[in-house]
């Protein structure tokens, strides 16, 4: 319940789920679509990415690059790759932040690998994507000033049910 408030509020260093608001007189697409509009007068934001893995999990997990240069309101495409170096298959999920904590209400995640557990075979590697956006509304809020940067950390872990050992 907690991770819930946080991803709808942006609370604790946690990015926001991308989803269409709740008016009825809008579909959700149209009010995602008002925000994709990228603000060519504002300069890029630099998004550098991290990651790690719990000690009990078995994985490599790594960026594919180091950073981005977005502008508010830009889509933006990253990957990780995630490679299962035990021999038993896994499943793994991910937690997620964003630093400065001032961020987190505007970065916004349309796809991420993040949404769902992942499950690797033994030896597995796979290339996992995050589509995202930094939020225009940034822009007006005197907390963003002189933000130039932000990082998005992921830390994988082993499912908690999962009996492998």
């Amino acid at each position: 319940m907690y991770k819930m408030i946080c991803q709808t509020t942006g609370w604790g260093g946690q990015p926001v789920r991308a989803h269409g608001g709740s008016s009825s007189s809008s579909s959700p697409d149209e009010d995602i679509t008002a925000k994709l509009i990228p603000i060519t007068t504002s300069p890029r934001i630099r998004v550098s990415f991290s990651a790690s893995v719990s000690d009990l999990l078995d994985w490599k997990f790594v960026p594919q690059q180091r950073e981005v240069r977005v502008l508010p309101g830009e889509t933006a495409l990253a990957f990780y790759t995630a490679t299962n170096n035990s021999d038993k298959d896994i499943i793994g999920v991910a937690t997620y932040s964003v630093t400065p904590a001032q961020v987190a209400p505007y970065f916004s995640k349309i796809q991420c690998f993040c949404f769902e557990e992942q499950r690797l075979q033994a030896g597995e590697t796979v290339d996992m994507p995050v589509f995202f956006y930094l939020d225009p509304d940034l822009l007006n809020d005197l907390n963003m000033r002189g933000v130039e940067s932000v990082v998005l950390n992921y830390t994988f872990f082993k499912a908690r049910y999962d009996d492998q050992k």
